[in-house]
């Protein structure tokens, strides 16, 4: 697994580029083929790389493997800081989100194939998207097909720390602009002819933080403004933009229905309002809970750990099978820590439990 999750590790697969991507993608291909003896199906993109659907076994239930092998690291960043181990943790570029996630999904079909376990009614669907670090923009549809088509959805994404609790909920995310359209005029001369943008967006923003409400776990941030040429002018234009995250579906209708209701506060000031929710919640639900119970129960009796269960504000493609209504459970891949970080890391320690796991939750599920 190492040996594999050190190749995988010492390859680049930006987001954004698709030629390295879709490389990325012929080396997993190969890999899923030569460890479970399944098969792939390759899903052309013509932005970003190629997704892959692998698949093993021929029964009726369909369990879903959701990944993505896509970094936020660009080419090159592989060379400069290559996989290396040190106390018991491996590190690289990709190694923490995700790539040893996704070697742990693959050896666990294997776990059950070797130990004559795996489940004759069932089949397997190793999803490896290839944008998900974008937001999956060209890849919901497609993920969505798959999870409606599946009994449960095992999303391989890191754990949260430092329990390596499972996800069974994430916040929903939006991201929007609004831009300000103002009259410029000299500040000094006649700034009574003018309509400063910046002081209508700093009205907005005021109206759109207030909109926050902790108790049910909305958050309404304005991270980055823009405007003005000078402080001597009366500011045309002005943009903010906002990040959204709501923990339920009635909570992204509230905040769409408020922005798109902004009106200007000042005479002569236009509003435009662009973006969209991005990712959907992921709702806890009754479902969801007796998966991980399960997934609890397996540790605790088999392997004498106590798993724990959280919810996040991150977001993950399964915001995505959880919204169709598929019962899913989020955090079964590498425990580490600093994902998006040079110092991201793996423990080496961790990765035999976290494989079993999986593989007795396909088994048993």
């Amino acid at each position: 697994m190492l040996a594999r999750l050190e190749a995988s590790v010492n390859m680049d697969s930006p987001s954004a580029d698709k030629a390295l991507s879709d490389r990325m993608a012929d080396w997993y291909t190969g890999q899923f083929k030569e460890i479970t003896g399944g098969t792939v199906v390759r899903v052309p993109n013509e932005v970003y790389g190629d997704r892959l659907l692998c698949e093993v076994g021929q029964g009726d239930k369909q369990i879903l493997l959701l990944g993505h092998f896509d970094t936020v690291w660009p080419q090159g960043e592989a060379s400069r800081r290559p996989f290396h181990i040190g106390n018991g943790r491996a590190y690289g570029p990709g190694v923490y989100d995700m790539k040893a996630g996704l070697m742990q999904a693959m050896f666990a079909i294997k776990a059950l194939q070797e130990s004559g376990r795996f489940p004759a009614d069932k089949k397997i669907v190793l999803l490896l998207n290839s944008d998900e670090e974008l937001g999956s923009p060209t890849s919901r549809a497609f993920i969505e097909e798959q999870a409606r088509k599946s009994a449960v959805s095992f999303v391989l994404e890191p754990p949260m720390e430092p329990s390596g609790a499972l996800k069974t909920a994430r916040k929903g995310s939006g991201r929007f602009k609004l831009a300000v359209q103002g009259v410029s005029a000299h500040a000094g001369v006649n700034p009574e002819k003018g309509v400063s943008a910046i002081q209508e967006l700093a009205c907005q923003i005021q109206r759109l933080h207030a909109l926050t409400d902790p108790a049910v776990g909305t958050t309404v941030n304005v991270g980055v403004v823009k405007g003005g040429i000078g402080s001597n002018v009366v500011a045309e234009h002005a943009e903010g933009e906002i990040d959204i995250r709501v923990a339920t579906a009635e909570e992204a209708r509230r905040i769409e229905s408020a922005l798109g209701g902004l009106v200007p506060v000042l005479p002569q000031a236009r509003l435009q309002l662009t973006g969209r929710m991005m990712r959907p919640p992921m709702e806890r639900t009754e479902r969801t809970a007796a998966l991980f119970a399960l997934a609890r129960q397996i540790a605790c009796a088999e392997f004498g750990v106590e798993l724990e269960e959280t919810h996040t504000g991150g977001v993950s493609d399964g915001n995505f099978t959880a919204a169709v209504g598929t019962p899913t459970l989020d955090g079964l891949g590498a425990r580490g820590d600093y994902a998006h970080s040079p110092d991201e890391y793996v423990r080496i320690d961790e990765i035999p439990f976290r494989t079993a796991l999986l593989a007795e939750l396909i088994a048993r599920c």
